[in-house]
């Protein structure tokens, strides 16, 4: 059964880091872009960041110079490094697949994990 799970979400204070982990079962991450995405409160589901199969890399305007996404197909394990958090990256946190490149239509991605939850609140 193919899943993904992400985990390292919490509450940090603004300008704080924390490092998210989305792990794959089930499925050989080796061919698989995986993308990063949150939904804010009363907000629409936004991509946050992507890396292809190959190792390439895309992010988000709103968090470029901040997070960075690396992945380690050994440990079948995508993350999302997020330093100088604003209030504004407060959001529930999701990883989903797709295979091969990344896409600007979310609706390509799947295989969603359940969430992790980020808030960043002094």
């Amino acid at each position: 059964q193919v899943r993904l799970v992400e985990s390292g979400g919490g509450l940090v204070q603004p300008g704080g880091s924390l490092r998210l982990s989305c792990v794959g079962s089930g499925f050989t991450l080796d061919t698989w872009a995986i993308g990063w995405f949150r939904r804010a409160p009363g907000k629409d589901l936004e991509e946050v960041s992507c890396i292809t199969a190959s190792g390439t890399m895309n992010y988000g305007d709103p968090v470029k110079g901040r997070f960075s996404i690396s992945r380690d197909n050994a440990k079948k394990t995508v993350y999302l490094h997020m330093n100088s958090l604003k209030a504004e990256d407060t959001a529930n946190y999701y990883c989903a697949r797709r295979h091969r490149d990344c896409s600007p239509v979310i609706g390509t991605f799947g295989s969603w994990g359940p969430g992790t939850q980020v808030a960043v609140s002094s």
